[in-house]
C-alpha cells in the first residue's frame, strides 16, 4: 500500500502527541505527587501543562511540517497538510493528557499516583499495539518499546520528585 507524505505526517504526529502527552504528564504529576504537593495543586499543574503543551506541540508540529513541505516542494506556501498535522498533534496531546490526570480527581494523591502511572503505562502499551498494527510491524516489539521508553520517563519523574522533595 502506498503511503502519502501527509498520511505519514498524520501518523507520526498522532503517535508523537499521544506518547509525549502520556509520558510528560504522568512524569510531571508523579514527580509533584511524590514531593507531597496537595491534590488541588497537582490537578491545576496538570491542566496547565496539558493546555500549554498541547498548543506548543501543535505549533511545533505545524512549523516543522511547514518547513519540511517547503523544503520538499520549493514553495513558500503553507500547505493544508501542515495545519492538519498540527491539529492532529493538538488533539492527540490534549486528549491523552487527561489519562494520567483524571485519577487525581477521583482518589487521594497516593492512590491517584498509582492509578495515574498504571493507566499511562496501559495507554502506552495500547498505543504501541495500535502503532504496530497500522505499521504492520511486530506488536510485541512496538509495545515493549513503548513500555520501556515510557516507563523510563515515568521513573525519571518519580526519581526527580523524590530527590528534589528531600531538600
Amino acid at each position: 500500500m502506498f503511503k502519502t507524505i501527509s498520511s505519514v505526517s498524520y501518523f507520526r504526529n498522532f503517535i508523537f502527541g499521544v506518547e509525549d502527552s502520556l509520558v510528560s504528564t504522568v512524569g510531571l504529576l508523579s514527580g509533584i505527587a511524590i514531593a507531597g504537593v496537595p491534590r488541588e495543586t497537582i490537578f491545576l499543574t496538570g491542566v496547565v501543562l496539558i493546555f500549554v503543551e498541547a498548543f506548543s506541540m501543535a505549533a511545533g508540529s505545524f512549523l516543522s511540517e511547514s518547513s519540511a513541505e517547503e523544503y520538499l516542494t520549493g514553495s513558500n506556501r503553507t500547505q493544508r497538510n501542515s495545519l492538519t498535522a498540527g491539529l492532529v498533534m493538538f488533539c492527540s496531546y490534549f486528549i491523552s493528557g487527561f489519562i494520567p490526570l483524571l485519577p487525581y480527581l477521583v482518589w487521594s494523591v497516593g492512590t491517584a499516583l498509582k492509578f495515574s502511572i498504571a493507566f499511562s503505562i496501559i495507554a502506552l502499551c495500547i498505543l504501541g499495539a495500535i502503532s504496530g498494527r497500522i505499521a504492520k510491524t511486530s506488536l510485541v516489539k512496538v509495545v515493549l518499546r513503548m513500555f520501556i521508553v515510557g516507563g523510563t520517563a515515568i521513573a525519571i519523574g518519580i526519581g526527580t520528585g523524590s530527590l528534589v522533595s528531600s531538600f
